[in-house]
């Protein structure tokens, strides 16, 4: 069974682009390429990747698709599109017309308006993207798991994954609201979440496998299965701890779980969620 990653980006570094960067990760201020992952990827046994969008412009889109043409490692792309737009079923038709983008994702967890993901006009994006076949990653924070919970029951057919776990604060350890919270959505059956992100949420080079453990029994008891994927959040992980360090954190959690549920997990899950 191929292993897949389901959460890594790539860019060619522009300040203007990831203006998201602060300058305490001057490590991420560097362009970042297939060719390099393509060497982690094969040091940790791991086929192929789904690439995320990291700066909201259709100029994304178009930059992974260039890269997915050439490089047969990548085996979907979530991209952007501008939600809100009332144009954006002619935008999600135009890319419809190609393989590669299996989704679109919106980086909720920077807006302002922590009410963002209930607007109209982005509602009207959310029913849109059920009609081309398309996924929808939620980038949240645990402030945003109520809206979450709304978002996904009023789309029941549209398959949403929650990117990061939600991005709980693991160095401080709070765990009890973001699982209580996590546990109604997780009773959605179209939501399925990414294992991913975790290390940049510690205390950065400073944290300690243990320290993930109540975090992904949380997942794992919550979603089962066959509703959880593998992301390395490659090369923002790198913050924290290398592509290796990342993969051997979960590789050695789920070393206790059978092979189809590591399957599922390391692959099987990708393919189904994304139609890679």
């Amino acid at each position: 069974m191929e292993r897949i990653d389901s959460h890594q980006h790539f860019w060619n570094y522009d300040p203007d682009r990831q203006n998201w960067m602060t300058e305490e990760m001057g490590i991420l201020k560097k362009d970042y390429g297939p060719q390099e992952l393509a060497v982690l990827l094969e040091e940790c046994q791991v086929q192929g990747s789904v690439a995320v969008q990291a700066s909201q412009t259709e100029c994304e889109n178009e930059f992974l698709l260039g890269l997915a043409e050439k490089n047969e490692l990548i085996k979907g792309i979530v991209g952007w599109v501008d939600l809100q737009s009332k144009s954006v079923s002619d935008r999600l038709s135009y890319y419809s017309t190609g393989k590669k983008i299996k989704g679109f994702r919106h980086v909720i967890h920077d807006e302002p308006d922590v009410d963002f993901m209930l607007r109209p006009a982005f509602l009207h994006g959310i029913k849109a993207l059920r009609y081309f076949d398309y996924t929808y990653d939620l980038l949240i924070s645990p402030i945003h798991l109520t809206n979450t919970l709304q978002l996904a029951r009023q789309f029941p057919d549209q398959p949403f994954i929650i990117d990061h776990i939600a991005k709980p604060k693991i160095r401080d350890k709070e765990i009890s609201g973001w699982k209580k919270q996590l546990a109604a959505i997780a009773s959605l059956q179209n939501v399925c979440c990414k294992i991913s992100g975790m290390v940049t949420e510690a205390a950065w080079h400073n944290w300690n496998p243990e320290d993930f453990i109540p975090y992904m029994d949380s997942i794992v008891e919550l979603f089962g299965t066959k509703r959880i994927l593998y992301g390395s959040d490659w090369p923002v992980c790198t913050l924290s701890a290398s592509y290796a360090e990342t993969y051997e954190i979960v590789k050695s959690y789920f070393d206790k779980f059978s092979g189809d549920e590591q399957d599922d997990f390391f692959g099987r899950n990708a393919n189904r969620f994304y139609h890679l």
